[in-house]
């Protein structure tokens, strides 16, 4: 995904003065040093930790992140942290500006409309393909993971990790390792999101009704309705999660 300059000034002008002063994350050197894979090298290591930690959320949007910093969490030199920052930057998940080191990248409305699109298109691909491949167990997970939403449908943090595991399990049942390449990279950047929608009233309901009807289509081999279920249930979740950034955006909510 790349970040357009006109965004990148926007947010660059809606930073605080606080905000742009690029400080140590103090969480960051509470987190266990991360460990290297065997024939990795140590820009690739440095890469692969930061895409999964901004994917889990270790850093959030709008954080400063300096090399000193993460290199010294990793154990390594500057060099191969500064490699990875460029790289992540390119994928549009850090921003660069005038202050000491990267932030976090943010995304605006428009950018969220944009990665919803692809994502609605990717999840509806994934869902038919998953009504064509999809094994016995890997339905029977489908369902337990769903039944699992119910019993922790008053707990949001739960509900995000049902949540990704559920859109995981459907990716798999694809059977297409090129369409799986292509969605870990918007998993990637939903990452960027700061909120979850399941704080709103209503939604974990919702999202869980719909979760079923895509796995009931998805066990009846019904590839055509499994591709529209899935789409309309991504063009729910934006709606949703544009509501959310309004109010977490508003005046009186600062």
């Amino acid at each position: 995904m790349t970040r357009r300059p006109a965004a990148t000034a926007k947010r660059d002008g809606a930073l605080s003065s606080a905000r742009r002063e690029a400080r140590p994350t103090p969480s960051l050197f509470d987190l266990p040093p991360p460990v290297q894979k065997v024939s990795e090298s140590l820009g690739d290591f440095a890469y692969r930790v930061m895409r999964e930690a901004l994917r889990s959320g270790t850093f959030q949007p709008g954080e400063h992140l300096r090399e000193t910093d993460v290199a010294r969490w990793f154990g390594i030199s500057r060099t191969p942290v500064r490699e990875a920052f460029h790289r992540i930057i390119s994928d549009g998940l850090l921003a660069t500006g005038p202050w000491n080191g990267v932030m976090v990248a943010e995304l605006d409305a428009q950018e969220l409309v944009e990665l919803y699109a692809v994502r609605e298109a990717l999840e509806g691909t994934a869902a038919a393909l998953a009504a064509q491949h999809a094994s016995k167990a890997e339905v029977r997970l489908l369902f337990d993971i769903v039944a699992s939403e119910a019993a922790e449908k008053t707990d949001a943090a739960r509900l995000v990790l049902i949540n990704a595991e559920l859109h995981q399990t459907i990716y798999s049942a694809a059977h297409n390792r090129f369409l799986l390449q292509s969605v870990n990279s918007i998993v990637d950047a939903l990452g960027l999101l700061r909120h979850s929608t399941f704080v709103l009233p209503g939604s974990a309901d919702q999202a869980r009704r719909e979760h079923l009807d895509i796995v009931r289509a998805i066990r009846d081999g019904n590839v055509k309705r499994a591709e529209q279920l899935a789409r309309q249930h991504v063009r729910n979740s934006l709606a949703l999660r544009l509501q959310l950034q309004r109010r977490t955006t508003a005046p009186s909510s600062r």
